[in-house]
């Protein structure tokens, strides 16, 4: 096995899912993985459309269940977004 990210081969078992599949983690880069996960990336399509719908002012749980996104996921690009803007 292989990590995703760096490639590295260094990886440890690294507890599991609610629904009993493992989870690994790269001794490499410090990444945390399963094998062979359910949902691929989000596409830049469904994070436009996020953007989009985050300027109608939707709360986040409305934006999740409507482009099938996790709320972890949401509130982790959110706050990506909001970090990313320029301060005064």
């Amino acid at each position: 096995m292989k990590c995703p990210d760096c490639g590295g081969s260094e990886i440890v078992k690294n507890g599991s899912l609610g629904n009993g599949k493992p989870k690994y983690k790269c001794k490499s880069c410090g990444r945390q993985f399963v094998e062979n996960p359910q949902k691929g990336p989000i596409s830049e399509e469904t994070k436009e459309l996020i953007d989009k719908l985050l300027l109608e002012r939707l709360s986040l749980a409305a934006i999740a269940r409507v482009t099938g996104v996790s709320e972890q996921w949401l509130q982790t690009y959110v706050n990506k977004k909001y970090d990313n803007i320029p301060k005064k």
